[in-house]
């Protein structure tokens, strides 16, 4: 998908800028995770004031909030690290290494802390900040809320003193994450103590409804919105699975809004998900993915990590740089005879250090039993190793190699190619010429089918990038052939028997 984010680069910058300098009164710079169940002697950095941790069910992810968390004395190790008795006997010997910035203790250097597990009991010099955590739990709806049900029935009431309004900054908060005016909202105070609240709501015509009648997620963020609101500055906020009862465009949106508040009153955030959108508005250096023990730092298509963990009824994983090269080789193994697509995952993990370091990885797990290729581009300063399956697609720049065989041949292409960019046979000249233009004018080669697209009734980049692929496949199959040479013998086909989605 094409995503534009709310948040601007310049201030994607300045949030970088200000960890870098060190531009904070309390701030988790870095946590050593010596030894804590699949982790060991393992690091995570918090390059970025918002920081996503991804990864698969089981491969680290509240090992990494909880870690955050008991840095600071405000949250009990049990909160994320409870132990059963004798049936957490691997809790022994576990431990955290720390680099903090606090100023009220070192005004000018880092702090450094540990928090161990010994002898039964955790042993730790925590520091004091303000910390607010988000977990699963907040998603559960009001109906299924213990403490709610006895303030349902028709004779519920309390009086005008007991309802406070949606403070002003907060409503404007959650309205554009949700898109939706909550101006007129309130919180109902249902106990002396004020520990249980109650929203209510207007709809557009007037009528109010409880937070009986609110979707989890609208209650989710309502909430949520409002504790960061008041939190003071350099505060650290840990959120569990953000995504959970959010639509993918809130999801961005509540995202950004972290962002905006880190921004603002120089909140750090941790979270975790499950959810691609969560990542989008996010540079690289702001997301880790914890699996199987090991810490990837980079952007990761979440489906990948099922690849990664081995979490996945295919028979050969393949790992490329990017979106294009993903299409490429799809394209490139669709000329295989009898191939078996269903068996075969190809991912685009956003770099060559990232597909190569990932690639080695999966190889090397014990746990796993499908084999990977990494296929880099041409111009990675990877070196290819064949002994590891890691090679290197033809040409320097993926779009550039096709783009320019494509030319090289497209007197003889030319009829081919017109249909399949859905033009009329009889324009075959305007095509031409259209390609030739973008040959000489161009300037940056992520931009060629785009630029062919534009000028022929604005075809989809897409469009554009499948029909050369596929002109390029067709008239050059030697070259197709040389990519596949190397790994042919372990591309599954439908002649094998394999076992799909659990059953034989």
């Amino acid at each position: 998908m094409n995503f534009q984010s709310e948040i601007r680069q310049s201030e994607i910058s300045q949030l970088t800028e200000k960890v870098q300098s060190r531009n904070y009164g309390s701030y988790l710079l870095k946590i050593r995770i010596d030894k804590a169940r699949a982790f060991s002697d393992k690091s995570i950095t918090f390059d970025f004031p918002v920081t996503a941790i991804v990864g698969p069910n089981g491969g680290g992810k509240t090992t990494i909030l909880g870690a955050a968390a008991i840095a600071y004395s405000a949250v009990k190790p049990s909160r994320f690290f409870a132990k059963s008795g004798r049936f957490d006997a691997s809790m022994q010997n576990w431990k955290f290494e720390y680099e903090l910035i606090e100023r009220t203790i070192r005004p000018n250097d880092t702090v450094r802390r540990t928090a161990s597990f010994k002898h039964h009991k955790w042993s730790r010099e925590g520091v004091s900040r303000n910390i607010q955590i988000f977990g699963v739990s907040r998603t559960v709806p009001a109906t299924e809320r213990p403490e709610m049900l006895r303030f349902t029935g028709s004779k519920f009431d309390v009086p005008p003193t007991s309802v406070t309004i949606m403070p002003p900054a907060a409503a404007t908060a959650a309205a554009r994450i949700l898109d939706k005016d909550i101006s007129q909202f309130n919180f109902i105070n249902i106990d002396d103590r004020g520990a249980v609240t109650l929203i209510a709501g207007r709809t557009q015509a007037g009528d109010a409804y409880s937070e009986f009648h609110f979707g989890a997620g609208e209650s989710t963020i309502i909430r949520m919105v409002v504790a960061l609101e008041l939190m003071s500055e350099n505060s650290l906020v840990l959120i569990e699975e953000i995504e959970n009862g959010l639509h993918p465009v809130a999801t961005v949106r509540l995202v950004e809004y972290l962002m905006d508040l880190a921004m603002r009153r120089k909140i750090q955030v941790i979270f975790s998900s499950h959810s691609n959108h969560a990542l989008l508005p996010l540079p690289d250096k702001a997301i880790w993915a914890a699996v199987n023990g090991n810490l990837y730092q980079g952007k990761l298509d979440i489906a990948s990590l099922r690849a990664i963990s081995g979490q996945i009824e295919s028979q050969l994983v393949i790992f490329v740089e990017d979106t294009f090269a993903k299409y490429w080789v799809e394209e490139i193994l669709r000329t295989v005879d009898g191939i078996a697509m269903d068996g075969i995952q190809i991912h685009a993990m956003k770099g060559d250090g990232m597909a190569a370091r990932i690639h080695r990885d999966h190889n090397i797990n014990p746990s796993i039993n499908q084999p990977s290729v990494c296929l880099l581009d041409g111009d990675s300063r990877v070196p290819e190793d064949p002994q590891s399956r890691l090679y290197k697609l033809p040409g320097n720049c993926p779009e550039s190699f096709i783009f320019d065989r494509v030319v090289e041949c497209l007197d003889d292409a030319i009829g081919e190619l017109t249909v399949a960019l859905l033009q009329k046979y009889e324009n075959q000249n305007k095509v031409a010429e259209v390609i030739r233009s973008v040959a000489n004018t161009n300037r940056d080669p992520h931009l060629l089918f785009a630029q062919v697209g534009r000028p022929l009734g604005l075809l989809p980049e897409a469009r554009v990038r499948e029909a050369f692929i596929r002109t390029w496949t067709l008239r050059y199959p030697e070259e197709v052939e040389q990519v596949l040479a190397p790994f042919l013998s372990q591309i599954p086909t439908d002649t094998v028997q394999r076992q799909i989605q659990g059953s034989l």
